[in-house]
């Protein structure tokens, strides 16, 4: 993969049904082969430092990223109280449909291909998203995530060349992982980190996440056109 040193940042303002959210767009410099739209789960935003930290490796190998927060403030406020929100899969895919279209209409993003990285929840989303969108959404992948909250139909429908990537550690999700990964019709693949917990909070675990995910989207993003 080639380096990209520097990647070019701004805020936007992203209008997702009623809702206006907020989000970091980040371009390499020198243009970018794709872009990978970020969703992230219950009780995160677009200021997760794992996300960041994937974001940045993304960048570096000369992948755009888009990382925005699922919810407004005031529907983060009540989730932390009612739990309401965190895992209404429809609400969030239907966000992350919204900021794909909001993309797409953007000169950053106009004919680009598009990926989605999916953290817990967001996983879901992500994949419910990608069947949605069909063969608009090239590449997914999801980070120690709910695949299975997506459905089984929806699963059947993911066009997306997908990689579900799990810790070794995380024993529950790695099952859930594989009954999801069954249902899946498209390019996948499953990668089970050795030695890592749920959040890969291990040293050197984050990292080949990033490496893992970095390598995936440039495999597969712009691979049709080719």
């Amino acid at each position: 993969m080639s380096a990209i040193a520097e990647a070019v940042a701004r805020e936007v303002s992203i209008l997702a049904g009623p809702a206006l959210l907020a989000g970091n767009l980040a371009i390499p410099d020198g243009g970018a082969r794709g872009i990978v739209l970020f969703a992230h789960g219950s009780g995160s935003g677009r200021f997760s430092p794992r996300n960041a930290y994937v974001a940045r490796q993304l960048q570096r190998a000369g992948v755009g990223t888009l990382l925005f927060d699922l919810l407004t403030a005031d529907e983060e406020r009540r989730d932390l109280v009612t739990s309401e929100h965190r895992f209404d899969i429809p609400l969030l895919a239907r966000r992350l449909v919204d900021a794909t279209r909001w993309l797409l209409s953007q000169p950053d993003g106009f004919n680009l291909p598009l990926g989605y990285f999916g953290a817990s929840t967001g996983s879901a989303a992500a994949l419910l998203a990608a069947a949605e969108l069909g063969k608009r959404v090239e590449s997914v992948v999801s980070r120690g995530g709910r695949p299975d909250l997506a459905g089984e139909t929806a699963l059947r429908r993911v066009t997306a060349a997908t990689l579900l990537i799990v810790g070794g550690h995380d024993d529950v999700v790695i099952e859930l992982n594989r009954d999801a990964f069954a249902h899946l019709r498209g390019p996948k693949d499953l990668a089970i980190v050795a030695g890592a917990s749920h959040l890969f909070e291990e040293p050197g675990k984050l990292e080949e996440v990033a490496r893992l995910a970095a390598r995936w989207f440039v495999s597969h993003l712009g691979a049709k056109a080719t």
